[in-house]
């Protein structure tokens, strides 16, 4: 995801299986009081980007955390596991042997937070509105290989795919495919402001100060009907615009949980704490970092120069010296856990090598040093990206094989519609999955209409290894494609992993549930949390 798309700050993380609170709760939360989740997510209002918690629109993590809440989905993650189960639907499944016809009978009863009856309508609706607006910078990739939507009735619907995909049943799990009331979001256009009107778990109000989003506030939906038990009445999500500050909140406890992003010193400084009332966990994560390339920019547009910086990161020194070993050095974008992972980009180019890079340069007569300007965002990740990013600056200049200006971009939004237009040779950015598949690790990232706007193309990977994949409903089947895939990322470095985050959280130790409230796509589940008896 972008996870803007992704928008992913760094070292994110929450809640790991072996942190829970001592004491029982119960469905109201226990004293009632509501759970309050801190974060340094930010969420905003633009003119380029008018609707912050429309799914047509939203594509990042933070507000997929609040539309995960208050929107329905036909099918959803489990507590644990990759398989995704029924939530707006009674039972879904593949009507075909070519994974092309996948129907859905939604449950009875079914309505939206104002009343309204939710039936099959909405949802062809809300997957043909995703299409038509075809948003720039939001997730209709995820949909787009949707050909038509049928509907049966008031609770049967059938989507017709334009290829096999085995991978539809977990894209129908994210907020790209939230079921929105048609007869509140418009046709054609975005639904504008802080509200919204869904039929999941909770209803939200939100606090905004101008154009940027406070507090959210869940309240339980009494009119809910799906699959998710609430261990709560009342979530706030806070939002801060540093991770000290949230850490001093949770340290007094004005917060319960800190949900993104903790900086490696905090990191530390909690593993070391004394406090009896506030615990640090981790756990592996799949977020990743990487940088990508305008393959057309005349800085980088020779591979050779892409395969010279391929050889000169160095990233277990990034993990060791700026991260302070809260992530782990990434050889492929497909994460390790994943079925299908290869260490690629360590095959390929081994230990960092200046004198290799020369020579890779200078075979395809290129002279050295080479300029190039590495672009960043300075407080999306965290502000400890500039660090990151000066850390790349001397691997790159090493023995005078690259000449790197550093461009850091203030504002997020600016920096993501730069990015997509073309405006930066070298970016960095980060991403999480929307679904825990190695093929939401690579084909977001190739071809037409991808992600990053990125003009690379290779018609192997998008023509024959993903399509492959994609007819293997056995994801160990698939992992021979995928292979071959990354392996010729590798070779065109069209992007560069740096490196995969672990997940932290940080909570008091009333907190209950912790150990369910990420699912395998590293997703919040708000509805998970109660409150206990501390220690």
């Amino acid at each position: 995801m972008n996870r803007t798309t992704l928008v992913l700050p760094v070292l994110a993380g929450l809640l790991a299986p072996a942190l829970a609170a001592c004491g029982s709760s119960d469905s109201a939360g226990g004293d009632g009081k509501a759970i309050v989740v801190g974060t340094t997510d930010t969420i905003e209002a633009s003119k380029a980007a008018p609707a912050p918690f429309d799914p047509v629109q939203t594509y990042d993590v933070g507000a997929w955390n609040v539309l995960r809440g208050t929107f329905q989905t036909l099918m959803r993650l489990p507590r644990t596991g990759n398989a995704p189960v029924p939530e707006a639907a009674r039972s879904c499944g593949f009507r075909d042997t070519q994974n092309e016809q996948y129907r859905c009978t939604l449950r009875d009863g079914l309505k939206f937070s104002n009343g309204d009856s939710l039936t099959a309508t909405d949802v062809k609706f809300s997957v043909e509105r995703m299409l038509r607006i075809n948003y720039a910078n939001g997730p209709v990739s995820l949909m787009d290989n949707v050909d038509t939507v049928e509907t049966a009735g008031k609770n049967e619907v059938v989507f017709h795919l334009k290829k096999p995909d085995a991978t539809f049943p977990q894209k129908l799990a994210t907020p790209a495919a939230a079921i929105v009331d048609h007869k509140v979001y418009p046709r054609n256009a975005l639904y504008k402001g802080f509200d919204l009107v869904g039929s999941g778990p909770y209803q939200l109000e939100a606090e905004h100060s101008g154009n940027r989003v406070t507090k959210a506030v869940f309240t339980r939906n009494p009119g809910y009907k799906g699959s998710i038990e609430p261990q709560n009445d009342t979530v706030e999500m806070r939002f801060f615009g540093d991770a000290d500050a949230m850490e001093k909140a949770l340290r007094k406890g004005d917060i319960d949980l800190m949900n993104r992003s903790l900086s490696p010193h905090q990191i530390q400084g909690l593993e070391d704490a004394t406090d009896s009332h506030v615990a640090l966990q981790e756990m592996p994560g799949q977020e990743i970092r990487y940088l990508a390339f305008n393959t057309d920019a005349p800085a980088v547009r020779n591979k050779a120069v892409r395969q010279a910086i391929a050889q000169l990161v160095d990233r277990p020194a990034l993990v060791r010296d700026v991260y302070a070993h809260t992530g782990d050095p990434l050889y492929s974008l497909v994460p390790t856990g994943l079925t299908g992972h290869i260490n690629s980009f360590f095959s390929k180019y081994g230990s960092p090598d200046p004198a290799a890079a020369k020579q890779i340069l200078e075979s395809a007569g290129i002279h050295t040093p080479v300029k190039v300007t590495l672009a960043y965002t300075k407080n999306h990740y965290g502000s400890i990206t500039k660090d990151e990013f000066q850390e790349i600056e001397k691997q790159l200049e090493k023995d005078g094989v690259f000449d790197v200006t550093l461009k850091g971009v203030d504002n997020w939004q600016t920096f993501r519609e730069d990015s997509a237009k073309g405006e930066y040779p070298v970016w960095g950015m980060g991403w999480y999955a929307d679904i825990p598949d190695a093929d939401n690790y690579l084909a977001p990232f190739i071809g037409k209409g991808n992600f990053l706007g990125s003009p690379y193309r290779n018609h192997r990977i998008e023509d024959q290894l993903i399509p492959a994949t994609r007819q293997q409903t056995d994801r160990n089947a698939a992992a021979g494609s995928f292979k071959q895939a990354q392996n010729i990322v590798a070779d065109d470095v069209p992007v560069l992993p740096l490196w995969q985050g672990k997940q932290y959280v940080a909570a008091r130790d009333d907190i209950t549930g912790v150990e369910w409230a990420l699912n395998s796509s590293s997703a919040l589940q708000i509805w998970e949390l109660g409150r206990g008896v501390a220690d």
